[in-house]
This record gives C-alpha cells, sequence and structure tokens, in this order.
C-alpha cells in the first residue's frame, strides 16, 4: 500500500521513518510513504500558500490552488507507478473518530493521500471538490495533520505480515475484536516482586501457578473489570453484539 502526504513540514516525518517497530514496514515496501512539500506548488517569490480569512476572523486559510496542484501531482504520480486509486483523506477536528475497526479496514486497502492542514484550515472549496474523508484522532485540536497522519500510519504499518516480532501481539491489543472489542488486561514481567515507591508489590499469585485454565480467566476477568470502570461504552457494545457469555455477565454483576 501507498501513502501520499501532503504537507507543509516534510521534515517532522524523517525520523518516524527511520526507528522503531513499525520501520520494518517501511523498510520492506510493505507501507510505501512519498511526502509532497506543498510550498513546492505555491507560486510567487514567498510560495505563499494562505491567506487571510473572508469575512473577517483570526488566522489564516490555507489556499485551494497549492492544494489542487499538489494533489494533481499525487494523482499523476501514482498513475505513473501504476498504485491503485486511493482516498484523499484531511484530518480535521470535525472529521469521524479513528478507531480500531477503521485502521483494520485500512490495512488491507490501497493507502490514502493524507492532506495534513494547518493555520485556522482549509479554503471549504478545496474539502468540498477534492476530499473524500475527514478523520480525527479525537475531540481535541492540535497544531496540524502531521501528527495525526503518523499515528495512523503507525496503526496500520503494525497490522502488517512480519512487522512485529510475533505475529500474535496484535491480535491482544485493546479493541480488537478477538478480545471482543474490550480492554487488554494488565501485563507483568521480571521481578516477581518490584520495590515500589509503597513497598513491595509482587506479581499476581494466578500468573505464578501454571495453570493456563485459570490464567485464561483471570485475563477475561481484567478485561471486563478494566472495560467496565474505564470504557462502559465497550461492555455495553460487546453486550449489544452478543459477545459476553453467562460467566462474563456473572462477574460484571459482581464488580
Amino acid at each position: 500500500m501507498r501513502f501520499d502526504i501532503i504537507t507543509l513540514f516534510p521534515e517532522l516525518f524523517e525520523p518516524f521513518f527511520s526507528h522503531g517497530i513499525t520501520r520494518r514496514a517501511f523498510e520492506s515496501g510493505q507501507v510505501q510513504v512519498k511526502l509532497w512539500n506543498l510550498r513546492e506548488f505555491a507560486e510567487g517569490n514567498y510560495r505563499r500558500v494562505d491567506d487571510r480569512p473572508f469575512g473577517g476572523g483570526p488566522g489564516m486559510v490555507m489556499q485551494p490552488d497549492p492544494l489542487w496542484r499538489a494533489l494533481q501531482a499525487v494523482v499523476a504520480s501514482r498513475h505513473q507507478e501504476q498504485a491503485p486509486k486511493a482516498p484523499v483523506v484531511l484530518f480535521s477536528p470535525q472529521g469521524q473518530k479513528i478507531t480500531h475497526s477503521s485502521v483494520q479496514a485500512r490495512a488491507t486497502g490501497p493507502g490514502a493521500v493524507f492532506i495534513c492542514g494547518r493555520y485556522e484550515g482549509i479554503d471549504q472549496r478545496f474539502i468540498d471538490a477534492c476530499v473524500d474523508e475527514e478523520v480525527s484522532l479525537g475531540d481535541f485540536v492540535l497544531s496540524g495533520g502531521e501528527i495525526a497522519a503518523m499515528a495512523l500510519i503507525d496503526a496500520v504499518a503494525r497490522l502488517q505480515p512480519g512487522v512485529l516480532s510475533d505475529e500474535g501481539s496484535h491480535q491482544q491489543d485493546s479493541f480488537n475484536p478477538a478480545l471482543d472489542g474490550l480492554l487488554d488486561c494488565p501485563h507483568y514481567t521480571r521481578p516477581e516482586t518490584w520495590q515500589g515507591p509503597a513497598g513491595p508489590m509482587p506479581v499476581p499469585d494466578v500468573l505464578m501457578g501454571g495453570n493456563h485454565a485459570h490464567i485464561a480467566q483471570w485475563r477475561r476477568q481484567q478485561q471486563l473489570k478494566q472495560t467496565a470502570l474505564r470504557r462502559p461504552d465497550l461492555i455495553e457494545a460487546a453486550r449489544r453484539a452478543g459477545a459476553l457469555n453467562k460467566d462474563d455477565l456473572a462477574y460484571l454483576r459482581s464488580i
């Protein structure tokens, strides 16, 4: 799959592609990323890409023409390199929240053309004419779309075969259908007893006993408990979907 990113700050992405586990996806070519500097598609001595908003108000608005020229170059490049057609995606506080299910769907798709906005926003005419999807990390505002683009690409890249050292790792992720959309359980490693700030903190006994049936039951109960306390909406969604069995429901009633 291929991601094309239209941005004013392509240099922000360089460390992201060369560090961490997901770099394997980029080095192997499973996930291809091409950066497009929006300034190169602006005209005039100052390569201006923004202007004051009509009607007044604070901040500046990104102009449609540089974005249109950049998008045309992306489309031509994808066509020349026989990359499949991909949706044009704008990162925006008004967009649909990115979820695990939407990431999974994108992980088997053709990629996308990402528009990283800046300033007060983008001229609505470009959005109306050219953007297929608007997506958001959550109910907060960033200075630009670059961080959101990295977050989404990271989430997609780690789902590609061979990227994670253990192929089953992402099956235990929070929100994964393998966990019925619940949060993950707590995890522990050595030492068996950690000298924490308030005194000794041992690993739960059940994890040390070697009884895999008891461990599996404990982990399931911890998933239910964590989710009920922190994201009760996910419990309700799992209940509606029929993903909770009678033991799950009995445990939830007990807490």
